[in-house]
């Protein structure tokens, strides 16, 4: 077999993984480029507050916790910084305000935080705990893998937060690059356009992760602990292919086949390639939290945007900025860095030229919902 028939068997035999934000704090950082983010997240701050004060089993945890008196929190896709800092703090805040309300009679000491932010291997650490309080009142800890899997000890956790993480698959279906297969992608980097088959792969891949996420925390969360999750959405009822996100994930798929058509890049790199982020819809989601027995959902409802931030999104270089950020580390190491420049390029000009977020085009925003979770009694 010649190298490149084997370059070729080989691509299609794996599939696309996920890898960290855009690390460092540089001009297409995620540092500099998650003010969307940032404000989703803060916008459920105040669910995660009421969430703490109507249904966290403080007092039971505490008698658990006897002697050491240690609260563990750990925040799962916590990427550089700061949002997972903000988040972190406010949960925080809120245990110890519910800790101070309890009967003074019961409290001996005061409670010791340790937070542990998780993300891959390769989400750039550093620059997450540069970004941390020098004041900061809690323990610190990175701990990196898939959170699709195990990563603590058995009844170590207390509270988990993920925040615009579960939508990341830790790898794309295998049958999209299968040329037998009626999954077979080509031509297409995600499932918002292809055939439905596409689209039923992604789903059953997002069904088996989050079956895996949660039968994790099954393990991890102590009983009466909590699972706090923020994810982006697709509508009940609206085609993928109607939502902003698809709009943006078209306009980089035709930046490709643009340079494909060029020679810029070869088509069976496209082919191999596939974004790997599904976002389910409520109820979809609803439906896989329900077939663990582990676990009740005790609030789920969607956060709507502030104008503030609606407004954002028709700022087409802070979207395409951030879409960079997202989407850059991904595209690098699958097509090679010397492409990314010009496939930005030519992204940031379709997105000026049609915007999914434009009012004329009338895409349906995607729902950000935010899910609590509690850890039933084994």
């Amino acid at each position: 077999m010649n190298k490149q028939a084997s370059e070729q068997c080989n691509m299609g035999s794996t599939s696309t993984e996920s890898y960290a934000m855009k690390g460092g704090d540089g001009l297409y950082s995620y540092t500099q480029n998650s003010l969307f983010q940032r404000e989703g997240a803060e916008n459920a701050l105040v669910l995660i507050k009421e969430g703490i004060a109507e249904k966290l089993d403080l007092e039971q945890i505490i008698i658990s916790l006897s002697p050491s008196k240690v609260f563990t929190v750990a925040d799962l896709g916590c990427s550089v910084g700061p949002n997972s800092v903000i988040a972190v703090q406010n949960i925080i805040e809120c245990v110890r305000l519910k800790h101070q309300s309890l009967d003074s009679n019961n409290i001996e000491d005061d409670l010791e935080f340790q937070v542990l932010f998780n993300d891959l291997v390769s989400n750039d650490f550093n620059t997450l705990f540069k970004s941390l309080p020098p004041d900061r009142q809690y323990f610190a800890a990175g701990v990196p893998g898939r959170f699709q899997g195990r990563l603590f000890p058995k009844a170590s956790l207390h509270f988990v937060h993920s925040s615009f993480s579960l939508h990341w698959l830790p790898n794309t279906p295998k049958e999209l690059m299968d040329k037998n297969s009626p999954a077979f992608n080509k031509g297409r980097i995600h499932y918002n356009n292809s055939p439905k088959e596409v689209g039923e792969a992604y789903s059953a891949q997002f069904a088996m992760g989050m079956e895996s996420f949660l039968g994790a925390r099954a393990e991890e969360v102590v009983d009466g602990g909590l699972v706090a999750i923020v994810l982006v959405c697709m509508p009940d009822g609206i085609h993928p292919s109607r939502c902003t996100t698809s709009g943006i994930n078209d306009l980089l798929e035709a930046a490709l086949l643009d340079m494909v058509k060029e020679g810029l890049v070869s088509e069976e790199k496209v082919d191999s390639f596939n974004l790997p982020r599904y976002h389910p819809t409520p109820q979809e989601l609803e439906g896989l939290i329900k077939k663990n027995p582990c676990f009740s959902i005790e609030r789920m409802e969607r956060i709507f945007p502030s104008k503030a931030r609606l407004a954002m999104a028709s700022d087409n270089a802070l979207v395409i900025s951030h879409v960079r950020a997202i989407w850059d580390e991904i595209f690098e190491e699958h097509f090679g860095a010397e492409i990314i420049d010009e496939l930005f390029d030519r992204f940031s000009k379709k997105m000026v030229e049609s915007s999914p977020f434009s009012a004329s085009l009338k895409y349906e925003h995607m729902v950000e919902l935010f899910v609590l979770l509690k850890r039933n009694s084994s």
